[in-house]
């Protein structure tokens, strides 16, 4: 009898310690093995997270294709990846594409012609793709509107991400479905132990994510050479840890130095889990100047620790009916140098918002239920034209 289960690519640059690579992992590990057969394409087969992708999960990586040279011509590189993946799909017989992030959607786009495709959306790409690619945006803007009007689903991790994608790139108006990312809190607060006594007059903030000019650290360090002549008298001293690394770190370690700051902020470098960073900290700080759905604040949440971020994207998405994080502007020190002082000064506050924020990530965030929310869409039940419909994040 035919193998009946659908033969699934699921598509991310790498396995290094992002949101996207965290949520591609979990599909890898929760997909359901009866009805499919999960694949994973990796631009370059690298990262902390790779020794946790299932072994039943083939990996196919571009950087194990041999390159023939030849002189340099611009947009070479994305040929290449695109018939290396033609040859992936058509090797393995792939019966749907999952691609998610724009790269990959570039490559997908032209690659996985006449195969069902989902393209996930995991940031606001009027601000993304201009700061991040720098180089022939126009181009790859127009592109991109191809790729994802060819998709069978677009996914975006938040509305405003959705709305943004709608608007950037031509797409009919509430045709992209919102699916948030999903939270393991049980795994999550398994792998962060048992938090510490927190001191009653110290505050360790912890910092997680790549350092580039988008995740805002930058303002997070000029944010708090500001507040150190307001610091409460209650609490005597604080200490911020910069997890994870990135193209920006020696100009943030040099920055911090200039303001008399570096005996303060600690750069720890990448972590194949901040987990236990998290839960150990006062406080988790979200400098970012966009983002879609931040992993990082969904495990604080999660795990009990208090939220101190910037109103970008989707974050602000994570307010419910009750208060769940002290909020700033983003691109904005002064106003995270206040949101952070309020905290200092609410401990009472800060644990209140921790109690909505876990009950937030408890209810709307479950693994299994946004699995199931995207087999759906990977199933082929879902034809190409079928109506879609936003999800309310």
């Amino acid at each position: 009898m035919p193998d009946p289960r659908k033969r699934v690519l699921l598509m991310v640059s790498s396995m290094r310690g992002g949101g996207s690579e965290r949520q591609v992992l979990l599909l890898s590990q929760t997909l359901d093995r009866s009805r499919f057969e999960p694949h994973l394409y990796l631009t370059e087969r690298a990262g902390e997270f790779l020794d946790q992708v299932p072994s039943d999960v083939p990996i196919h990586s571009f950087d194990t294709c041999q390159d023939s040279g030849g002189v340099y011509i611009p947009g070479r590189q994305l040929r290449r990846q695109t018939e290396f993946l033609r040859s992936v799909i058509r090797d393995n017989r792939i019966d749907v594409v999952y691609d998610r992030t724009f790269h990959m959607t570039l490559i997908a786009g032209k690659a996985a012609a006449g195969i069902r495709r989902i393209s996930t959306i995991v940031s606001p790409p009027h601000l993304a793709l201009p700061l991040v690619e720098k180089r022939f945006v126009t181009l790859k803007r127009r592109r991109l509107a191809a790729a994802y009007r060819n998709s069978d689903v677009v996914v975006a991790v938040s509305r405003q991400a959705a709305e943004s994608a709608e608007s950037y790139y031509g797409l009919p108006k509430g045709s992209v479905v919102v699916i948030k990312n999903p939270v393991d809190a049980m795994s999550l607060r398994k792998a962060a132990g048992t938090p510490p006594l927190r001191s009653s007059d110290q505050a360790v903030l912890v910092c997680v994510g790549r350092m580039t000019e988008e995740k805002g650290h930058a303002d997070l360090i000029d944010a708090l050479a500001m507040l150190q002549p307001k610091w409460p008298e209650t609490r005597s001293d604080w200490t911020l840890r910069m997890i994870g690394d990135g193209p920006l770190r020696g100009g943030l370690q040099t920055r911090a130095e200039s303001l008399g700051l570096a005996g303060r902020i600690q750069f720890v470098g990448s972590l194949a889990s901040a987990a236990a960073e998290i839960n150990a900290a006062d406080a988790l700080v979200l400098p970012s100047r966009f983002e879609g759905m931040p992993n990082v604040v969904l495990e604080a949440m999660a795990l009990l620790t208090p939220v101190i971020a910037t109103r970008a994207g989707g974050t602000i998405e994570l307010e419910g009916d009750a208060p769940t994080a002290f909020w700033a502007e983003p691109g904005n020190p002064s106003s995270l140098a206040q949101a952070i002082l309020r905290f200092a000064a609410n401990p009472d506050q800060a644990a209140a918002q921790c109690l909505a924020a876990q009950q937030r990530i408890d209810s709307d965030h479950h693994p299994a239920a946004v699995t199931r929310q995207i087999e759906d869409l990977l199933s082929p039940a879902a034809k190409r034209g079928r109506p879609r419909k936003r999800g309310r994040g």
